[in-house]
């Protein structure tokens, strides 16, 4: 089953939360400000996207931008800085079996769903 990091307050994310329903996908709703991110929740975001945690950041928020722009941290420190900060993940992400996307524009949450498919019999 798919899941989306939401955040209800982001346009961005309502936008990709419609896209999903959109599609009649079955996703599990993640409100990771409200019920907060794990470490194996951001580790499985990276292994799936490929991606590294300074890549997940919002770099607009204040808090970054004000404590750690332009300073260098390890992948385990910003994996701790992200999650007791969890305003600093960028948001909508939709998160597979095999695959994980930053949804914006939302259509790359089809990405996801077609990788999800699995091998054609």
């Amino acid at each position: 089953m798919l899941k989306i990091y939401h955040n209800p307050r982001c346009p961005k994310s309502r936008e990709g939360l419609e896209f999903l329903k959109s599609k009649n996908s079955r996703f599990a709703l993640i409100d990771f400000l409200k019920n907060g991110l794990s470490s194996s929740d951001l580790k499985e975001i990276m292994l799936k996207s490929n991606l590294e945690p300074i890549d997940l950041v919002r770099k607009q928020e204040a808090f970054f931008i004000h404590n750690l722009k332009g300073k260098t941290f390890t992948i385990q420190e910003w994996i701790e800085i992200i999650c007791e900060n969890p305003r600093l993940l960028q948001r909508p992400i939709v998160v597979g079996r095999y695959k994980a996307v930053i949804a914006i524009p939302p259509e790359r949450a089809g990405e996801v769903l077609s990788s999800d498919k699995g091998p054609r019999s």
